[in-house]
């Protein structure tokens, strides 16, 4: 069954290995994800930063795509992913 975040994963594992950051606004996100995220997102850092962690199983999305969070602004609603190493 696909989660939530199953279409942010998508795009990110399709963007060309050629990409090696991109920033998304939350609104971007939004868009992909044809849904809100989290309010958490909007409130705190720490929804980002647990990216392999059991509980929170909406940021995995980028961590399985090979993507980590590099810079974040929450109140300027921005993220900006990694590719992994």
């Amino acid at each position: 069954m696909a989660g939530k975040y199953t279409p942010l994963e998508k795009y990110l594992s399709d963007l060309p290995a050629s990409t090696h950051s991109i920033r998304l606004t939350f609104g971007q996100i939004e868009t992909i994800l044809a849904g809100r995220l989290s309010p958490s997102a909007y409130e705190d850092r720490r929804w980002w930063d647990h990216a392999t962690e059991a509980n929170h199983v909406s940021p995995r999305a980028w961590a399985n795509a090979g993507w980590n969070v590099g810079d974040l602004d929450v109140a300027g609603e921005w993220v900006k992913f990694v590719r992994a190493r």
